[in-house]
């Protein structure tokens, strides 16, 4: 779109901002008029943007195009949205070439762009490209990117993706009928990734048991035990047995990456992510923010797992602020200047010692914690954050007689337990289009009904575990995961007694 007369030449392109893992439209207006030679650039633009007057000349007069004389002003739109980095360097040199009349102005209406610009006209890598994909697609235009962007750029499906090397390229697509090629990549998201395998771990067997449940009803898990034990071990194949991501969730998840820089080769895009923050991690990193927000680790671990070791030496306060996203399934940054909501759909999984010591009930009477220490050790993850983890479950040491000699495994494999963790997932989503981790109360009242006896042992069990409302829909939700891993219709006692069995931790931790 242009416009020409006595009080000057007009341009509009169209680019992406970044906020959060949004792309908001910017409207990339340049206006040329006579007058001493001068430009400005108006609209919020951060330093890397306005930085961008000299690299833009350099790459229109080393491309060999003619730099319009006179005042250029360039507004970026709308004016209240702050612009930051160079991804609007390709658009604002399209405007200057569009508006002094080197490119015909309507072949920019069915395009986007984004792309910063190397003082030859080389377009670099913009990176956190995938938001702005998305939202052009959604708006029915092709983007045009730098050549290193392609791949990212290409994962949005039903996009008309145009990888260009240099500032000529796209001239020629826009004004020599030139086009550029489209990029054809193969988006699916890779199939899991195989890891390390459970029948590494010999022995354990209510541990495993415990995993494979969590895993089908995506659950949240705390194990409690001595060192050694393979606590983390068990952590660490509980991606190797969840179920593939859809391209939904990996999209989802491949875009914070990409806004957070840590998008994965396209090669194995598409895998659950496993994210184990060190003990030390500050709440800022757990959750997000900073003065410019950007993604934690919860959101990092969206639709995969987020392991924390060593749970009671985390600082409490920042193990609180996992309060609200465990709950809602997101995380709200608001500072001054903007608000951005990230995506945080993880599945917890924790690790601590019973005691101080770590030795606490392993028949090996080192342990010489008081009860004073012990309570006080356990009080450092408040009963508040324990009523949201579904299954707490103690890993005893494994007894000598009972350790596998070297190089024997157990039959128990991941690849096995993937295959009926995928048939309980699937049977759920069929059933309620979720995992029951997330089901709704009114979901719970129609999917986990329970029959008078069944009631009565429940009613025991509150009483004796003084369940909270909270953990007695969560018990309800894993009894109901344990019953579609045994393909039963209704919940039947054992399938209750288990998910009741998996809380009796609880009373003890919160002593």
């Amino acid at each position: 779109m242009n416009g020409e007369g006595s009080a000057g030449r007009l341009a509009v392109v169209f680019g992406r901002a970044r906020l959060g893992i949004e792309a908001p439209l910017v409207v990339v207006e340049v206006h040329l008029t006579g007058g001493l030679p001068r430009w400005s650039i108006v609209g919020l633009p951060a330093a890397a943007v306005r930085e961008s007057k000299d690299r833009v000349r350099g790459a229109l007069m080393n491309s060999g195009f003619a730099f319009p004389d006179g005042h250029i002003t360039v507004n970026l739109a709308p004016a209240d949205l702050p612009k930051e980095g160079g991804r609007f360097d390709l658009p604002i040199a399209l405007g200057i070439l569009a508006a002094s009349g080197q490119i015909p102005t309507h072949a920019l209406d069915a395009h986007e762009f984004v792309g910063e610009l190397a003082l030859t006209g080389t377009l670099r890598r913009t990176g956190s490209v995938l938001p702005a994909a998305l939202a052009c697609r959604d708006a029915g235009r092709a983007l045009v990117v730098a050549r290193a962007d392609g791949d990212e750029a290409a994962l949005a499906r039903a996009l008309r993706v145009l990888p260009a090397s240099t500032l000529r390229e796209v001239y020629a697509h826009l004004a020599l009928g030139r086009a550029l090629e489209a990029h054809v990549a193969d988006s699916a998201p890779a199939a899991p990734d195989a890891g390390p395998d459970l029948g590494d771990i010999s022995g354990q067997h209510r541990a495993k048991r415990a995993l494979e449940i969590a895993a089908a009803g995506a659950h949240h898990l705390l194990l409690v035990g001595p060192p050694g034990t393979g606590k983390t071990m068990l952590a660490m194949r509980l991606p190797g047995i969840l179920p593939a991501m859809t391209e939904d969730e990996a999209l989802e998840h491949a875009t914070v990456a990409s806004v957070s820089g840590q998008l994965p080769p396209i090669a194995r895009w598409g895998r659950r992510p496993f994210r184990a923050p060190h003990h030390t991690t500050s709440g800022v990193a757990l959750v997000g923010g900073g003065a410019q927000p950007r993604p934690g680790e919860i959101s990092l671990a969206h639709h995969g797992v987020l392991f924390l070791d060593e749970l009671a030496e985390f600082d409490r306060r920042v193990l609180e602020v996992l309060r609200e996203p465990l709950e809602s399934g997101s995380v709200s940054i608001a500072r001054a200047a903007r608000h951005c909501v990230f995506p945080a759909r993880f599945q917890l999984i924790a690790a601590m010692n019973p005691c101080p010591c770590g030795h606490l009930g392993d028949h090996s009477e080192r342990c010489r914690c008081t009860r004073e220490q012990v309570l006080r050790y356990r009080r450092r993850v408040s009963g508040a954050l324990l009523d949201r983890i579904d299954l707490q479950i103690e890993v005893p040491p494994l007894p000598i007689e009972h350790m596998q000699p070297a190089g024997k495994r157990e039959s128990a494999q991941s690849a096995t337990v993937r295959v009926r963790v995928t048939r309980a997932r699937e049977r759920q989503l069929a059933r309620a289009g979720c995992p029951n981790q997330l089901l709704s109360v009114a979901q719970v009242d129609r999917d986990c009904r329970l029959r008078c006896a069944q009631r009565r042992l429940l009613v025991k069990a509150i009483e004796r575990l003084r369940l909270s409302a909270r953990s007695t829909h969560r018990v309800l939700r894993v009894a109901r995961t344990i019953a579609d891993l045994a393909d039963a219709q209704d919940i039947e006692t054992p399938h209750l007694s288990e998910a009741i069995q998996c809380r009796i931790l609880a009373g003890s931790l919160t002593l």
